[in-house]
């Protein structure tokens, strides 16, 4: 498995079938939505690594859900190619101009899909994101996601998780228990701010007391990750 998520937004339940068996068989990850109010759902929700969405939709067109993602900082950088039969230039430039990644015209092979694909994930994706982070002996390996202290394997649940290599890659800065569940459970989910911190609890527990001076607790604000001790 490759690790990655894929959004796959057509109303057509063959096309979604085709493009989903393709997906899988490359190893990667999948969801479904056969609308547009459904699919900005599950990316707020799931946050997934790629979006393959149909140029018509019902409730709405590819190019506008692209310009609605383009437009909002937490989805802006979420790669997007539109897929659709109509192959004049004009159309091409609009769904690009409005910020989608690539544009493939129906019909197409599941290869081409696939290595189109690959492509955008690799320009979208910063070099070394998927190597693993080690902090002061505290390893996340995103690929298997699996983390560990020197050869001892941690065990955490995927929120524990989840809130981890968030916090690991955005490294001392503040983050406010809303931005923390915007970040790591997603816009859509409706639970307590104090959720937040249990979860805190959880992971300071889970990597043990030689580490959990990392996630330090900022008054009035939430939490950061610092190597920085606080004095």
């Amino acid at each position: 498995m490759t690790g990655k998520k894929v959004l796959i937004i057509d109303d057509e339940s063959s096309i979604r079938e085709m493009i989903a068996i393709a997906l899988e068989m490359a190893g990667y990850e999948y969801l479904e939505a056969e609308n547009i109010q459904q699919a900005h759902e599950m990316i707020v929700d799931h946050r997934p690594d790629l979006v393959l969405v149909d140029w018509m939709m019902p409730g709405g067109s590819g190019v506008e859900l692209t310009r609605r993602l383009k437009k909002d900082s937490t989805t802006a950088e979420i790669p997007v190619i539109i897929l659709t039969a109509k192959s004049e230039e004009d159309n091409k430039i609009q769904g690009l101009e409005v910020g989608a990644d690539d544009y493939i015209t129906k019909p197409f092979s599941p290869r081409e899909l696939v290595a189109r694909l690959k492509a955008v994930l690799r320009r979208a994706t910063p070099q070394g994101v998927d190597e693993p982070i080690e902090i002061e002996g505290l390893m996340l390996d995103p690929v298997s996601q699996r983390v560990t202290i020197g050869s001892r394997p941690l065990d955490m649940g995927p929120t524990e998780y989840r809130l981890l290599k968030f916090l690991m890659t955005h490294q001392e800065r503040a983050y406010s228990r809303a931005q923390l569940l915007d970040q790591v459970w997603g816009g859509n989910v409706y639970v307590e701010e104090r959720t937040v911190d249990v979860h805190i609890r959880r992971l300071r527990k889970a990597i043990g007391s030689t580490h959990d001076f990392l996630i330090q607790t900022v008054r009035g604000t939430g939490y950061r990750f610092s190597t920085k001790r606080v004095v």
